[in-house]
């Protein structure tokens, strides 16, 4: 019979842009779905007076919609869908920490459940969640169009700082695990990180830490 993993009740959250992946995933992946339709690059243009709008308004949920709606609005599903399995492997193969990978292998091998929790979009994320073996992903989440085309905007709220910290305990409420493990790298992900009993920041300033001295710095830097 082949071996099964045990379930060791501990829950192994990770965050994704900077923790898993060497940087941010987002504009890469518009840059892909774009690049394959030129003729829509000049959207690219909506960057510079929607980035002035956030400075203002400062809320990167909207900023996040706004931008997706005007690069990639009206889009069909199957071709985002495509875009996107184009795009996932060549991100884990080039742009994932070693020791990113070998973190989880090592909460896997334990038994742990094992969560990713991003603030970027339900376009790829899931995917890139289950090529690494995932059993969850919560996300932010797009909008869709009645014609199956992409409007864009967030139909969630933005999986971020205290959102992200609020989906986790609703989780933790749920499932009761043992013993959560987070790994973070942002001021952004404090919120969620003191949620853990075992709590990592990854590549981060250590000043952001003097707050919360239970969690613990690590370096990263190694390729996958």
């Amino acid at each position: 019979m082949p071996h099964e993993r045990a379930d060791s009740g501990a829950l192994a959250v990770f965050d994704l842009d900077g923790t898993i992946t060497r940087r941010d995933s987002f504009m890469p992946f518009i840059w892909s779905c774009l690049w394959r339709r030129p003729w829509r690059l000049p959207r690219l243009l909506a960057l510079p007076p929607l980035t002035l709008g956030f400075l203002f308004h400062r809320d990167r949920g909207r900023f996040k919609g706004s931008l997706l709606r005007a690069t990639l609005g009206g889009l069909p599903r199957a071709y985002l869908e495509h875009c996107a399995a184009q795009f996932v492997p060549r991100l884990l193969q080039h742009g994932v920490f070693a020791e990113a990978q070998r973190a989880i292998a090592m909460h896997r091998l334990q038994g742990d459940r094992l969560l990713l929790l991003s603030a970027s979009v339900d376009l790829y994320v899931p995917m890139i969640g289950r090529a690494l073996g995932f059993e969850q992903t919560i996300c932010s989440q797009v909008s869709w169009r009645g014609d199956g085309r992409l409007d864009g905007r967030l139909r969630s709220a933005n999986c971020r700082g205290e959102e992200k910290r609020r989906c986790l305990q609703a989780v933790i409420a749920r499932s009761r695990p043992s013993l959560v493990y987070a790994y973070g790298n942002s001021r952004a992900d404090l919120p969620h990180l003191r949620l853990a009993q075992q709590a990592y920041f990854i590549n981060g300033p250590d000043s952001l830490l003097q707050s919360s001295p239970g969690i613990q710095a690590l370096r990263w830097s190694q390729r996958s």
